[in-house]
């Protein structure tokens, strides 16, 4: 049985393709209250947040078979959140009136429009806190998870130890879970 907890997300990800319950409960487990934190500030309505996450949890386990992760998981399950959010915003006029009292110059009826600035808004949080670690760490986190090399891999290319890149994909992971909740909060206080 796998220890699930020191599992990358891309490793959780490839269990949960094939049915692991473990692995799930392991995802849910790291990014629920993070994702709660982030559609409470949003949305201000308990009830409303827990649906919205929940949701997005229910939706990743009915499409775990077919499900490719083509960006980070956080990436992907702070978007989905983002998405089901403005759609609540959409249905009850307020991007509406908030595009109005900003003098927001896109079309707020625009599914390609939103679809396009949410993409943009994560993949930006997510490169710049990739390009924020320190030089060794990002070119092992890089190598790992835009290269796809195993382990092995990456510790012959950089003349390092095995056990030194696990450590480095730790730490990076690590980084990135403590930072994209920051950016998460900094995208709710400053919005583009």
């Amino acid at each position: 049985m796998a220890d699930y907890a020191k599992l990358s997300d891309t490793e959780l990800m490839a269990f949960l393709k094939e049915d692991d319950n473990g692995a799930y409960m392991e995802i849910y487990e790291r990014y629920n209250g993070l994702l709660y934190a982030y559609a409470f500030r949003k949305l201000q309505d308990r009830q409303e947040s827990q649906d919205v996450v929940q949701e997005v949890f229910i939706g990743l386990w009915e499409r775990r078979k077919g499900f490719v992760l083509k960006t980070y998981l956080a990436g992907f399950l702070y978007k989905s959140v983002l998405n089901k959010i403005l759609d609540i915003w959409k249905h009850s006029k307020v991007i509406r009136q908030y595009a109005e009292l900003q003098k927001l110059q896109i079309d707020v009826d625009s599914t390609e429009t939103d679809y396009l600035i949410r993409e943009k808004e994560i993949a930006a949080m997510i490169a710049k806190e990739i390009a924020a670690m320190p030089p060794r760490m990002r070119e092992v986190y890089e190598l790992k998870y835009r290269e796809f090399k195993s382990t092995a891999e990456i510790a012959a290319r950089l003349g390092i130890s095995p056990h030194t890149v696990s450590n480095q994909l730790k730490n990076a992971s690590a980084h990135l879970k403590k930072k994209l909740g920051i950016l998460i909060f900094m995208l709710y206080i400053f919005p583009h």
